[in-house]
């Protein structure tokens, strides 16, 4: 058994989205694709209506699936195709936008006015680009919880773990999807499949991904890559090595974060905003579409 190396950690960046949402954004938009399958990640989340009242109006997707997860508040969805409704606490969608859908969102806070929940890209291979469009609505209680002797708690969201599969299905990058709390002060070993590239993003507590061997501070040369620090707290996304392990060691506070991992699709990346296709004539031809109104097909 191997423990995956901790590569790097980064902090999401503040930034704005949609019509005014204020944000915080783990990856997203580069040059090169380095979290194939996935193509961004975006922690939204405020305690003032302000913050993320303007919502993400209508907008297109093509050759993409988003997946958005709330942890508090609402979000409402209504879709070019006829689709509506509303996400709250603990529910998902996973929308496998294909040849191209509009559509829109707008969160709203609970009760005492907060919002929070995340939204994950996850791209398709060339032969799905252009498939039918297909949303999966998966209510909270439709996700399976693990709870250990110890109080580690898993929700898995999509893909197998420890004898639970999650409701979502039929993805190509066959991903899997876990949000995982350990308590303060325990360490867990979670399985990997060697074959995936792999993050965890923590937004709750603090504590560390790492061989028990590596003391804290060490800066350690990985490829092209040096760890800065082992420590990890909210908002910092971990990016791993190979490896069939994931080890992580709660702080004082415990720690939640999202583990999510996927088989890489290794095809060209050509980026438009939220089309995201192989080629630059296949983003010209979808723009094309836009314009003169045969994208929904």
């Amino acid at each position: 058994m191997s423990i995956r190396p901790v590569r790097r950690v980064i902090d999401a960046q503040p930034t704005m989205e949609g019509a005014g949402v204020r944000l915080h954004r783990a990856f997203g938009f580069g040059e090169k694709n380095e979290y194939d399958p996935f193509l961004l990640f975006d922690d939204f989340r405020g305690d003032h209506p302000s913050d993320y009242s303007a919502g993400f109006p209508w907008h297109p997707h093509r050759g993409i699936e988003t997946i958005t997860y709330v942890l508090a508040g609402t979000v409402d969805h209504a879709d070019s195709l006829g689709n509506q409704g509303q996400l709250g606490a603990g529910d998902v969608q996973w929308m496998t936008s294909g040849r191209g859908i509009l559509h829109h969102e707008m969160p709203q806070g609970d009760p005492m006015g907060r919002m929070h929940g995340f939204q994950l890209w996850a791209n398709l291979p060339s032969q799905l680009k252009m498939s039918a469009p297909r949303y999966q609505d998966v209510p909270s209680a439709a996700i399976p919880e693990i709870h250990e002797d110890d109080g580690t708690v898993v929700r898995v969201v999509c893909g197998e773990f420890w004898g639970q599969r999650g409701p979502v299905d039929g993805i190509s990058a066959d991903p899997q999807y876990l949000d995982v709390w350990v308590p303060p002060g325990k360490r867990r070993t979670l399985p990997m499949d060697t074959r995936r590239s792999a993050f965890a993003y923590v937004f709750e507590g603090g504590g560390s991904f790492r061989d028990a061997s590596q003391p804290y501070g060490v800066l350690e040369e990985v490829e092209d890559d040096v760890v800065v620090r082992q420590a990890v707290g909210n908002r910092n996304l971990v990016q791993f090595g190979r490896g069939d392990e994931v080890t992580v060691t709660a702080g004082e506070h415990g720690i939640r974060f999202l583990l999510v991992s996927g088989k890489p699709i290794e095809e060209p990346v050509a980026w438009y905003g939220p089309i995201v296709m192989n080629t630059k004539q296949e983003l010209q031809q979808a723009i094309t579409e836009l314009r003169n109104g045969s994208f929904i097909r």
